[in-house]
């Protein structure tokens, strides 16, 4: 059996989205800039996308600006409040210590530029409290950066409670939303957002498309220069058939979020109660605050990187963390931040679902996992040094 169990990686195109695809191919094909009547179609294309995707996050279609993804979006609201606050005077922004690397990197450039990052802590349940936002905040915060949903351990944070705080105290607020949006109801309004990322390819769109929500009030300097798409904001041609693609994803993604929500809980509580079973081994982060396909596991005594290969040779596709970071040997930063020990964090397996998985490739999981955590653990030295520490030896 094949099962693909890695979706907070990336997801499987829709035959929606790969339908609205296809005519910007071969149909309407112009380029969005160009005044005549083959770039005017393909202008008004973009322009019912834009429309979608701001009626889903209830906001106005040009507070909607297309990227190139996640990680994109992410750069231009936080460099680009950076050096807007900066003008101001001030320097200072709060973020957490288990964002995305999109972020953490982006603030250490920043740092290394004069700016003073205070990152929160996260406590063992995988949540950032809204008290540690509001005593962090100081008159030169320039901006409050908190992802929606983490995306190792799939912790959704209070973010209405956070924007709240940042809305009461006048600072930005932006949040990493590409793991939440399409899985869960996002609405920037009632999260008190003043700017949101989001990447197409993690709600079964396009790879290498995205958005960032920039609430109108705030105006970022561009980060790239060069023409005058996305009303002179972003410049590089926009690229059609991966916007009409995302929206159309999205929608569907909204349209059954219900459904696909009830079937995603349980067979995640289904895998969950199943690897609990196995000795020595533990779920991350809060079980109730939690995006409804993701299963963050550790078990103590085992590589994870060789238990990812073990589950491959069953026909598994799973991650031990964030597929940015999948060539480091070093435990997640999200796991060493919700306070596990570097041995345990280095036993991590994410197994993230989306609703094309059935329940019956959730049995084949819970069958395969433990002789593939007894083999790895006989082999390993730790396990014998636990097992010693435990008289079993």
């Amino acid at each position: 059996m094949k099962v693909y169990a890695d979706n907070a990686a990336t997801t499987k195109i829709s035959k929606t989205a790969l339908d609205a695809m296809m005519p910007c191919y071969t149909e309407i094909y112009g380029n969005p800039s160009s005044l005549h009547a083959v770039g005017q179609e393909a202008f008004h294309t973009v322009r019912d996308a834009r429309t979608v995707i701001a009626d889903i996050l209830n906001c106005s279609p040009d507070e909607i600006y297309f990227t190139s993804g996640g990680s994109e979006s992410d750069n231009w609201a936080i460099k680009s409040t950076a050096a807007l606050m900066a003008k101001k005077g001030k320097k200072h922004i709060i973020s957490s210590k288990f964002e995305h690397h999109a972020v953490l990197h982006t603030l250490k450039a920043l740092e290394r530029q004069g700016f003073e990052i205070t990152l929160l802590d996260v406590y063992e349940n995988g949540l950032v409290k809204p008290e540690d936002v509001k005593n962090a905040i100081r008159e030169d915060t320039a901006l409050v950066t908190i992802m929606y949903a983490n995306n190792e351990i799939g912790t959704v944070q209070p973010i209405s409670e956070i924007g709240a705080v940042c809305r009461e105290k006048g600072v930005l607020f932006h949040t990493d939303a590409v793991q939440a949006v399409g899985h869960i109801p996002v609405d920037v309004q009632k999260d008190n957002v003043d700017m949101l990322s989001l990447s197409g390819h993690k709600f079964h769109g396009p790879k290498g498309v995205g958005a960032l929500y920039c609430k109108k009030s705030v105006r970022l300097p561009n980060l790239i220069e060069g023409g005058a798409q996305e009303r002179n904001r972003r410049a590089g041609t926009e690229n059609v058939p991966g916007i009409v693609g995302m929206a159309a994803a999205l929608r569907e993604a909204v349209d059954n979020m219900e459904k696909n929500t009830e079937k995603l809980i349980a067979m995640r509580e289904r895998l969950i109660e199943g690897i609990l079973k196995i000795d020595l081994s533990r779920i991350n982060g809060d079980r109730e605050h939690r995006l409804p396909g993701n299963v963050s596991a550790c078990f103590e005594g085992v590589e994870g990187e060789s238990l990812l290969l073990y589950l491959d040779l069953q026909g598994i596709s799973a991650s031990s963390g964030s597929a940015c970071t999948s060539g480091s040997l070093d435990p997640s930063h999200v796991l060493l931040a919700i306070g596990l020990k570097h041995e345990v964090a280095h036993g991590s397996l994410r197994l993230s679902l989306s609703e094309e998985n059935t329940p019956e490739q959730i049995e084949y999981i819970i069958e395969a996992l433990p002789p593939i955590i007894n083999r790895l653990r006989d082999m390993s030295p730790l396990w014998e040094k636990i097992q010693k520490e435990r008289g079993n030896l």
